[in-house]
């Protein structure tokens, strides 16, 4: 069988496309100081038009929304406009951060009060270019909460010390998230699903439980586990509700951890969710410290079954392990390589979370069109250059064994064995290490050589001649 041959059997039996995530700041943030009328802000969605791009999901709040919520904070709430970067608003950001942040505030406020609202301006022209729009709801998010007076937090989080995960502690950043065991917390946020429901005419709403992925205080995951599938289950009810009243399809998702023990520990059961056909799209991804390359897709299937679009997330951090230095992010290769293996696998979308077209982007910003028409299938994908990394799994419950193969320190003589999923069949494949001593043997599924034609599983066996400490395992090819 050639080569040729091996790839097309790996090519899925159903057609594969991206999922594109764009955060509820950067558009505000980068579009600042710009004249935007209604056409200028509909056209950002015509550079996914003609891409992979399927479903456009549009985060539209954190803590607070970037639009006028009448159920919680905007994210303008307590902002003047002609006042200076050191107003109450903005007095506890750092002054070399109040610049920035200002542009988020006042461009969504200016958009705002012209009566000019982004999120329903892009799902019209999302439908109008053959896309898919979604609304994605972060459901507990956590940034700045080291500040407790940042703009970023919500009334609701600060007046209520009581529902947070940890109350009597606040050492991380964990400990501050809110505790979806009160009916009050579920009650919250179900408020504001009811009004994006009743605000926008969107194809799908995501759930995105992954922002930031601890609802439960440690050891009471299990009971947790049962209010969020309620949660579920009576956002399910809602959108049947509303599907009358739209005349049409809408599909629910939710993103989670890239390991099903690990999102069931943290109350996240996806795959149950998907079994009881409650959601219609499970992103199963890390968390940000690193993209992983080597999620379990193929039990994730098996445990959620046929029905549901599996999405498997990709971030834009690499890192071989939690500690390494420098941040590594990910280019054009290195996304060919996670999505080629990833389709082979059996996912149905690649997710794509903070790829965005500026300012949290690849590095390599030129090749963005080329992402956004490569990575979705596997045709596509096909001959290209790819880079396969060993990475590791950035999200776990309090207390789970956590894993990484590297960074490995090995004695002279000693063996070690890592483990890379490079997809389908590479024409072309090298090894790439970084190590610290010297390596004195190398075999490559038990051989000396790696073989053109290698698919799926490599497993690199390595033999230390001296003290040696390998940082870095990767295979490249096309």
């Amino acid at each position: 069988m050639t080569r040729r041959q091996l790839f097309l059997l790996a090519l899925p039996a159903k057609p594969t496309y991206l999922c594109l995530n764009e955060d509820n700041s950067h558009y505000f943030s980068t579009r600042a100081g710009q004249t935007l009328d209604r056409e200028k802000v509909a056209s950002w969605v015509d550079q996914y038009a003609g891409t992979q791009v399927r479903e456009l999901l549009l985060s539209a709040n954190s803590q607070r929304t970037s639009f006028a919520s009448k159920v919680w904070d905007p994210i303008w709430k307590g902002y003047d406009p002609t006042g200076p970067d050191d107003q109450p608003l903005l007095r506890s950001t750092p002054a070399e951060s109040r610049a920035g942040a200002r542009k988020w505030i006042h461009t969504s406020w200016d958009l705002a009060n012209r009566k000019l609202d982004p999120y329903a301006i892009w799902i019209d022209r999302a439908r109008q270019k053959g896309l898919q729009p979604w609304i994605s709801m972060r459901m507990n998010d956590l940034h700045n909460v080291d500040d407790p007076d940042s703009y970023m937090h919500s009334t609701f989080w600060r007046e209520h010390p009581e529902y947070r995960r940890i109350p009597w502690r606040a050492v991380d950043w964990r400990d501050r998230a809110f505790d979806f065991a009160h009916q009050a917390v579920r009650d919250y946020h179900f408020a504001l699903i009811e009004e994006y429901c009743a605000r926008y005419d969107f194809a799908g709403l995501e759930l995105d439980w992954m922002r930031f992925g601890f609802h439960f205080r440690p050891g009471h995951e299990a009971a947790g586990a049962e209010n969020l599938t309620d949660f579920v289950r009576r956002t399910r009810r809602l959108l049947n509700t509303w599907e009358k009243k739209r005349g049409h399809k809408i599909s629910l998702g939710a993103r989670v951890p890239s390991r099903p023990e690990t999102a069931i520990k943290l109350g996240m059961d996806g795959a149950r969710w998907a079994r009881e056909g409650l959601v219609q799209l499970l992103v199963v991804t890390p968390f940000w410290a690193s993209i992983e390359t080597d999620m379990p897709i193929e039990l994730w299937r098996r445990l959620a079954g046929d029905q549901v679009i599996l999405a498997a997330g990709l971030e834009l951090l690499l890192r071989p392990y939690h500690a390494y230095r420098p941040l590594q992010f990910n280019n054009l290769e290195m996304l060919r390589g996670a999505a080629a293996s990833l389709l082979s696998r059996g996912a149905d979308r690649i997710y794509l979370f903070n790829y965005m077209d500026s300012q949290t982007a690849m590095p390599d910003l030129a090749n963005y069109p080329k992402l956004l028409r490569e990575c979705g299938s596997l045709t596509t994908l096909a001959h290209k250059p790819r880079r396969h990394i060993v990475t590791y799994s950035d999200t776990y419950a309090p207390g789970e064994a956590q894993g990484a193969q590297l960074p490995k320190s090995l004695r002279p003589g000693d063996w070690a064995s890592f483990r890379v999923h490079v997809g389908p069949a590479l024409e072309t494949a090298k090894p790439v290490f970084q190590i610290e001593g010297e390596l004195a043997e190398i075999r490559y599924n038990g051989e000396r050589e790696l073989r053109p034609g290698v698919s799926g599983y490599v497993v690199i066996d390595v033999q230390a001649r001296v003290e040696t400490i390998v940082h870095w395992v990767e295979i490249q090819g096309a």
